[in-house]
């Protein structure tokens, strides 16, 4: 009698295996499906730009098309869904209304953002909720007081100085345009390195990059293109891929970079032997403040904790930072009447600018509007999520359930012509006493708003006025207009191709 291959004792287990799989499949398919049937329902009410029916709108966000997204945004001025592949939404709002309503409750940041954060920097303030983002916010609140802040001006100062020095030697050998992200970007990782850790790394005048800003950058490349890849959602498919494999290692020299010194000065204190530096800094760096904070209670940040907060505020205080003061030079040398008058109030407040204090960046009142238009125009930090704990319900009654993602659009904010009269248009007026006043409260949002606002926004807009202050009163920005900026989307707003600007004729 013969036996069917079933039967064999060999050819039962695979075959149990195989349908056990099968029906595992099937059940995930169910659940997509059911997930997909339930998006579809919910985000009904809100008309969204045309789409495919598996890769939904992921070729538009891949290809950084920002005036794409404005003509969407002039199409559905408060919201409208964006798919990611078949089975993930995002809700984007670009109304002032409706991102006051996101943003006064305490919903959690995305875990779709923070998931891929995370290895990157810990769970620190960025991406902590609840109980514990309560605590280390009002542990790290001391380290943003005026005071603090005031005694970093000098370090900005001479980090600036020695990055304009750079520029004069650049500019005195060439005929030609600059590309001064490259140099803002390491001046700006000079200034986070002193101000976090009282650390002298000469990346400036080093021949090469130093290992930590050519690891972020790239790093910040990868997350981006991980969250708008759906099949990369998954950690397996995105660790076997080549992408994977290149940010754990990049991941490893940021977290090795950054370890080491954390634990040399914890050795120090707990010797008690002072470095080389520390009699002669007139001022508390970033670490200092963590590793010394303690609550009401006597507690203090644990060793995961610090590596955390300190790994945020380098990655926060760095990127954004360079990427903010490289937009605001390249629209004042977009816009030479506007420069003039910057330049001629900042020689009337520094003179030569041997020196700079709290009270005269007070005085920069142009300077600032110009900083705040900038701001509007290419903000910084693109976008920010929240991951809805509750139902929501808008200003107009619209609703959206629990679950869902809602993307606070701060570019389709400050770019929406329903809340901005001629919205790519440079106007530093916009940000006059009077103009403000008559302004919607959410219409301009640069570093969020409500009880999640950036704690470090302080701490930018001192940096970014200093090295303008500084750049103004030795040079003469002209624009560059046969190499524009080609923005690319990634944690930061930056330019695919860097950021160009001349030398105008009247350079000091």
């Amino acid at each position: 009698m013969e036996f069917s291959w079933l039967e064999t004792r060999w050819a039962r287990p695979f075959y149990l295996a195989f349908v056990f799989c099968l029906a595992l499949g099937l059940l995930q398919a169910i659940k997509l499906y059911l997930r997909r049937q339930r998006l579809l329902r919910d985000l009904r009410p809100f008309p969204t730009p045309p789409t495919h029916w598996f890769f939904g709108h992921q070729k538009f966000i891949q290809d950084d098309n920002m005036e794409k997204l404005e003509e969407i945004i002039e199409k559905y001025p408060r919201a409208f869904p964006l798919w990611i592949g078949p089975f993930q939404a995002f809700f984007y709002i670009c109304d002032p209304d409706y991102a006051k309503t996101v943003l006064n409750r305490t919903d959690p940041k995305s875990q779709y953002v923070q998931k891929f954060l995370s290895p990157l920097i810990g769970k620190g303030l960025v991406a902590l909720d609840g109980p514990k983002w309560f605590q280390h916010r009002r542990l790290l609140t001391p380290a943003f007081h005026f005071n603090i802040l005031k005694a970093y001006i000098e370090v900005m100062t001479h980090s600036v100085k020695t990055m304009l020095d750079k520029w004069e030697k650049v500019c005195s050998t060439r005929d030609t345009t600059v590309e001064v992200y490259k140099h803002i970007n390491l001046m700006s990782l000079d200034i986070i390195m002193k101000c976090t850790f009282s650390k002298e790394t000469n990346c400036q005048t080093n021949s090469t990059h130093d290992p930590y800003e050519k690891a972020i950058f790239e790093v910040s490349r990868i997350v981006f293109q991980r969250l708008y890849s759906f099949l990369h959602h998954s950690d397996i498919i995105f660790k076997l891929s080549p992408q994977g494999h290149r940010f754990q290692k990049l991941n490893q020299v940021l977290y090795q970079y950054t370890d080491t010194i954390i634990q040399d000065r914890k050795k120090s204190l707990q010797t008690g032997v002072k470095q080389d530096n520390t009699q002669k800094r007139k001022y508390q760096d970033f670490l200092d403040i963590v590793l010394s904070a303690k609550d009401e209670n006597g507690s203090s940040f644990s060793d995961t904790d610090v590596h955390s907060e300190v790994s945020t505020f380098l990655l926060a205080g760095h990127d954004s930072v360079a990427a903010s003061i490289s937009w605001v030079l390249y629209c004042l040398a977009q816009n030479p009447e506007h420069q003039e008058r910057c330049r001629e109030e900042v020689r009337g407040i520094l003179g030569d600018g041997s020196s700079i204090t709290w009270d005269q960046l007070g005085e920069m009142s142009y300077t600032t509007m110009c900083i705040n238009e900038t701001f509007r125009l290419i903000p910084a930090v693109p976008s920010i999520s929240r991951d809805l704990s509750k139902p929501l319900t808008f200003p107009d009654g619209c609703t959206l359930p629990a679950g869902i993602t809602v993307v606070l659009s701060i570019w389709g904010l400050h770019h929406n012509p329903a809340v901005w009269k001629n919205p790519k248009v440079f106007d530093p007026l916009r940000f006059s006493k009077e103009n403000s006043d008559q302004r919607h409260p959410y219409a301009y949002l640069p570093f969020s708003a409500g009880s999640r606002n950036c704690i470090g926004q302080h701490f930018a807009i001192i940096e970014c006025k200093v090295a303008v202050a500084l750049t103004l009163l030795r040079f003469e920005l002209a624009s560059d207009h046969s190499r524009p900026p080609q923005l690319v989307r990634r944690v930061v707003l930056k330019s695919n191709n860097g950021v160009h600007i001349g030398r105008g004729k009247g350079n000091r």
